[in-house]
């Protein structure tokens, strides 16, 4: 397995209409984690990343969204803006109740590091919500057709649920939902026609891992730590000691 770390600066969309059908997978993100945004709460939602800062998540009740940005790119009105770098985190420790990286992963020179210092400001019991390319689906073979990989998306690395999920396992995380979505390639427009609604109907049932776009929405898990006391202790043993007393004393001087 190839190490996540990348050799090269990918390039970073500013916008979701920078990528192919970007408008239309946003929607499909949407969709998928509308029910969850009601079910998040606590002071603080931090979206890491320009695209996540677009995610709708008006439904939430934390009232404080900040959007992190690297650079000063366009950003959802309704978010609070900051600059700083997406894996170098200006908050403090445990700061953070919900964290969303939206298709993130995949312009980033390092994506398990940026994963660690999300869950670094992630409090306990806190949600982490991660979007991105599945390899293993029809748009995931774009990066093997040679005129289509010199552009991006294609040009960088797509990460598998199932690699993220274990980044996600080894920090102590619980998997709520994996979801999949968008049985297409994604490089070209794609039609509202009968036969491709039916087609993803149809491979959103019968292939549900090949969809071309995930979403995973993940609990962290702290135990806390307990002292194990012991089952046993050892008695103390009370050992007499003769002491000499007045009858004892006077018994003697009568035996004398």
């Amino acid at each position: 397995m190839k190490p996540a770390l990348a050799f090269r600066q990918p390039h970073s969309p500013a916008s979701w209409s920078e990528l192919p059908n970007g408008d239309l997978i946003l929607a499909e993100i949407n969709q998928l984690l509308a029910p969850w945004w009601p079910k998040f709460f606590g002071y603080h939602l931090l979206k890491l990343g320009a695209l996540s800062s677009f995610v709708d998540s008006q439904t939430c009740p934390i009232k404080h969204h900040v959007a992190l940005l690297e650079h000063q790119k366009t950003v959802n009105d309704n978010n609070v803006a900051v600059f700083a770098e997406i894996d170098d985190l200006p908050f403090l420790e445990h700061s953070v109740d919900v964290c969303l990286l939206s298709h993130a992963l995949e312009f980033s020179l390092d994506p398990h590091h940026v994963i660690r210092e999300a869950n670094r400001a992630l409090i306990p019991n806190g949600y982490l919500v991660i979007s991105g390319y599945n390899p293993f689906s029809l748009a995931g073979l774009n990066s093997f057709i040679p005129f289509r990989r010199q552009h991006s998306p294609w040009s960088e690395r797509f990460f598998s649920a199932m690699r993220v999920k274990d980044w996600l396992h080894l920090m102590g995380y619980e998997i709520l939902m994996d979801e999949k979505c968008l049985h297409s390639t994604l490089a070209n427009n794609i039609s509202q026609g009968f036969i491709s609604r039916h087609w993803r109907k149809f491979a959103q049932r019968f292939f549900p891992n090949f969809g071309s776009v995930y979403v995973i929405v993940a609990k962290k898990r702290v135990l806390p730590l307990t002292p194990i006391k012991p089952k046993w202790k050892l008695r103390t043993q009370l050992n007499p000691v003769n002491v000499s007393t007045l009858n004892s004393s006077r018994q003697q001087k009568k035996c004398k």
